[in-house]
């Protein structure tokens, strides 16, 4: 699960950075909304945690964009105003709780499990490519129907592509997904995770698009019937 923090106060989100990845999260941060906005267009997130004070853009202007969009992912306001008002218009935004600072880190991971388990929820649908399927709310995955015992990030990385099939996924997108910004990765580690994967499904799955990136390829449609 990846959270994107949007929070300006330095101290207060490399305090959120921390926990949320010492409890499991994959998590980012960015200190303006015209940051937020940025990285939300540009990766795939499941959560985003937003100030409502952001400089450049507040947090309303990024509810609005985001949802204007089409965005569906779950948003967690943070405000330290005292203002009922300023709650019930990002609610009214779209957001989908909010918590008012300052607040016990108990109960905000509280919230985003609850907000996680609505997502999980809208989207318990497995994912299949012809003898593969992938079950995300139990993470597991089927090949030619034995389950198989994937580490966290090949299934992070089989997720990605299964969830975009026929687009080529480029090389730094991918990193961003397994790794995120900050982590210093070795240049050939996609590549490693590529490799097993091919060797535990099928070579043929995964086609590499020469200095691009990787790609799983749509299904053909099914031959009508005589």
């Amino acid at each position: 699960m990846r959270v994107l923090i949007a929070e300006d106060d330095v101290l207060l989100g490399q305090g959120l950075l921390t926990a949320l990845r010492r409890h499991g999260y994959g998590a980012e941060r960015v200190g303006d909304g015209g940051a937020a906005l940025a990285a939300l267009a540009s990766e795939d997130f499941d959560l985003l945690v937003l100030d409502l004070g952001l400089p450049k853009q507040d947090g309303f202007a990024v509810l609005r964009e985001l949802r204007g969009r089409g965005a569906q992912l779950p948003v967690l306001i943070l405000t330290a105003r005292d203002d009922v008002g300023d709650r019930v218009r990002g609610l009214d935004l779209g957001a989908d709780d909010y918590l008012t600072k300052p607040f016990d880190l108990r109960e905000l991971l509280a919230r985003l499990r609850a907000l996680e388990r609505r997502t999980q929820n809208r989207s318990a649908a497995p994912l299949e490519h012809g003898e593969l399927a992938m079950d995300l709310r139990a993470m597991t995955v089927r090949w030619q129907g034995r389950q198989l015992d994937l580490p966290r990030r090949e299934f992070m990385l089989l997720r990605c592509l299964l969830e975009n099939p026929g687009r080529v996924m480029t090389r730094d997108a991918l990193i961003q997904q397994l790794y995120g910004w900050e982590e210093d990765v070795s240049s050939n580690t996609l590549e490693v995770h590529i490799h097993h994967l091919r060797r535990k499904l099928t070579p043929d799955l995964i086609r590499t698009v020469r200095g691009v990136g990787y790609a799983i390829d749509g299904l053909p449609p099914h031959a009508p019937g005589p």
